[in-house]
């Protein structure tokens, strides 16, 4: 077996290790099991589960980058791209069983590695809607404030509407949810509408 099948069973094992026991459960070996591999094998190409970790989370967030490229077409306005894009983030991380797996880790047991990791995907979120609202601003399409804000407000917006809200309400359809979302900051973001 090639050394990079068996570096691609060690990742894929360690998803699932991830996916079904969290972070903090996982051992190696369990993956070492898992993709049929010895224990040894894995520390040819991960120093440490951290390690491990890294780079699963590293393929999640180019897969995610992938995923927006796909999303954004630049004929479209700012706030049609960010619909689209942000649906298939959030989609993708509810989807994701390893990212679901991270949440309840989270909050059931306050894992810093799973936090940690959860962080990384949020700023690789954040990074992508600043670099977006940035270009939004330079084609005058909305005003220029600062990117970094509008990002982090956008993002915890979109989250409250499509994840917060199902708590304790009806969940909302995507259409409330781009009404909510335009009400709330396009009409303040827009450069078409004074700013105050």
């Amino acid at each position: 077996m090639a050394q990079i099948n068996r570096r691609e069973l060690v990742i894929e094992a360690a998803v699932k290790c991830f996916s079904l026991f969290g972070y903090k459960a996982t051992t190696m070996e369990q993956v070492a099991k898992i993709a049929n591999v010895a224990k040894g094998t894995i520390y040819t190409f991960f120093t440490n589960k951290e390690e491990l970790f890294d780079e699963i989370l590293l393929s999640i967030i180019a897969d995610m980058k992938r995923l927006t490229a796909q999303k954004v077409d630049k004929n479209k306005p700012f706030f049609e791209n960010l619909y689209q894009s942000m649906d298939a983030l959030l989609e993708f991380r509810r989807e994701h069983e390893l990212l679901a797996k991270l949440f309840q880790e989270v909050r059931n047991f306050g894992t810093q590695q799973a936090r940690e990791g959860l962080e990384k995907i949020e700023n690789a979120i954040l990074d992508y809607l600043e670099r977006q609202i940035t270009l939004a601003g330079q084609r005058g399409e909305i005003h220029a404030f600062d990117p970094q804000v509008i990002s982090f407000v956008m993002l915890k917006l979109y989250i409250a509407l499509t994840l917060d809200w199902n708590k304790n309400h009806e969940p909302l359809d995507k259409e409330q949810i781009k009404e909510s979302m335009r009400t709330f900051l396009a009409g303040g973001l827009s450069a078409d509408r004074p700013v105050h």
